[in-house]
């Protein structure tokens, strides 16, 4: 099946509500225009300097997503343009973050990663870590990110009714502290990463943005 047209199929799938996130990541530029010409304008990538040179080539209409695991060292190169940022599993990525963003004079979209998966080697806050990230004094004084919301890699398995909890369980941490906002903490959305053939089974109906690779 062409880009175009699993393009076309999957957005016939999906809620309206629906974000989708054009999981870019090893793939020629080609493909991107492709996908790019089919209407995708959000695409995301897990290497900055892969993200980069992608940048510099696109038109600049594209929102760029990071979906990867993120290196403090890193972060100064994507601040530039850099859309979201998906992967943030640490108070101290965060402060970089928000001094490179000074730095930029920008105000940079995060999302907290929650550990939900049964997997040892996926990242992510566990509950009491994001508990003391949110109440700390340092968050209270980044002035240049703000978290819109949480997400969540699943364990890469078959097994629907463990994608189920993982992802249910992301929903009622969200819940938890949709209501505590602060200039710096407005959370809107749950982003949730997984297989295509996972979110196009299990999230007909579904009230929360999904990101899936389609490119």
């Amino acid at each position: 099946m062409s880009i175009t047209k699993n393009l076309q199929f999957i957005q016939s799938q999906l809620p309206q509500q629906v974000t989708l996130v054009a999981v870019s990541k090893t793939k020629p530029v080609c493909d991107l225009l492709e996908a790019y010409q089919a209407g995708q304008r959000i695409f995301g990538e897990n290497k900055i300097q892969e993200m980069t040179e992608k940048w510099q080539q696109m038109p600049k209409d594209i929102e760029w997503h990071m979906i990867g695991h993120v290196q403090s060292n890193k972060v100064k190169y994507m601040v530039p343009y850099v859309k979201l940022i998906h992967g943030v599993d640490s108070l101290k990525l965060l402060k970089e973050i928000n001094r490179q963003a000074v730095r930029w004079r920008k105000n940079i979209n995060c999302l907290l990663q929650i550990h939900i998966a049964e997997e040892e080697t996926k990242f992510g806050l566990n509950e009491k870590e994001l508990e003391e990230l949110l109440h700390s004094e340092e968050f209270k004084t980044m002035t240049n990110i703000k978290i819109v919301g949480l997400m969540g890699m699943a364990t890469f398995t078959d097994n629907q009714e463990q994608i189920k909890r993982e992802f249910n369980h992301l929903k009622v941490v969200f819940d938890q502290y949709k209501t505590l906002q602060t200039p710096n903490l407005q959370l809107q959305t749950t982003w949730l990463g997984a297989s295509q053939g996972t979110l196009l089974s299990w999230w007909q109906g579904s009230q929360t943005p999904a990101c899936d690779p389609v490119a």
